[in-house]
C-alpha cells in the first residue's frame, strides 16, 4: 500500500492504518531503534510508541513523507529512551550516539525555538546536499541511522580513519555553516 493511502486511512481514523504502517515500515522502526538502543525490548517498546503517537497525531500531522516522518519519530523516541536511561543519577553513560552533533542544536517548546529548529534544519539539509556523496552516506549512516563506527566499515568498505575523519570535516561543516547563519555553535 502506498504511503498517501495509509494517511487517508489514518485520517479515516481506520486501525488499518496501523497494521499497514507496521508492515510497511516495521522492520525500518525497529532496524533504527535497535542501532541507538541496547536493549531488544526497549527496542520493541520504542517502536509501540511510536506506532500510538502515529495514531495520536495523524490527523492533525499530514506528513509529505510518511518514511522520513516515522524515521525521525522512531529516532527522537529512542534517543529520549536512551537519555533516561543514561542520566547521570541512573549512573548511566555521558554521551549516547550522535550527541556530539544532535546537542548543537535544541528542539525547545517555545514557538520560536521550533521555528529556529526548522531554520536549522533546512541549513543542515542544505549544507549536506553540497558534500561529496560518500561523505553524506557516512554522515547519515551514523547520526540517522545510529550505526557504530565498525558497522559504517563493513557497510561502506572504507577503512577507520577515513570515517572519524569524513565525519569530522562533516560536523565542522555544517558548524561553520549554522555559525554563518547566525545560530551559536
Amino acid at each position: 500500500m502506498d504511503d498517501k493511502r495509509i494517511i487517508e486511512l489514518f485520517f479515516a481514523r481506520d486501525e488499518e492504518a496501523l497494521a499497514q504502517t507496521e508492515k510497511k515500515y516495521g522492520a525500518l522502526c525497529r532496524y533504527i531503534a535497535s542501532n541507538i538502543l541496547a536493549i531488544r525490548e526497549d527496542a520493541e517498546e520504542c517502536v509501540s510508541d511510536v506506532m500510538l503517537a502515529l495514531w495520536q497525531n495523524i490527523p492533525p500531522d499530514q506528513p509529505r513523507d510518511l518514511r522520513a516522518y516515522i524515521g525521525k519519530s522512531v529516532r527522537n523516541r529512542a534517543h529520549e529512551i536512551s537519555r533516561g536511561q543514561n542520566a547521570w543519577k541512573r549512573g548511566g553513560r555521558v554521551q549516547i550516539v550522535g550527541d556530539e552533533f544532535l546537542s548543537m542544536l535544541d528542539d525547545g517548546t517555545d514557538l520560536a525555538d521550533q521555528f529556529e529548529a526548522k531554520r536549522a534544519g533546512k541549513l543542515i539539509s542544505d549544507s549536506l546536499q553540497k558534500l561529496k556523496r560518500s561523505d553524506k552516506k557516512i554522515f547519515v549512516l551514523r547520526y540517522w541511522m545510529g550505526l557504530e563506527i565498525n558497522q559504517i566499515t563493513e557497510l561502506t568498505g572504507y577503512g577507520e580513519s577515513r570515517i572519524k575523519m569524513s565525519l569530522l570535516r562533516t560536523r565542522k561543516k555544517l558548524a561553520e555553516e549554522l555559525k554563518k547563519g547566525g545560530f551559536t555553535v
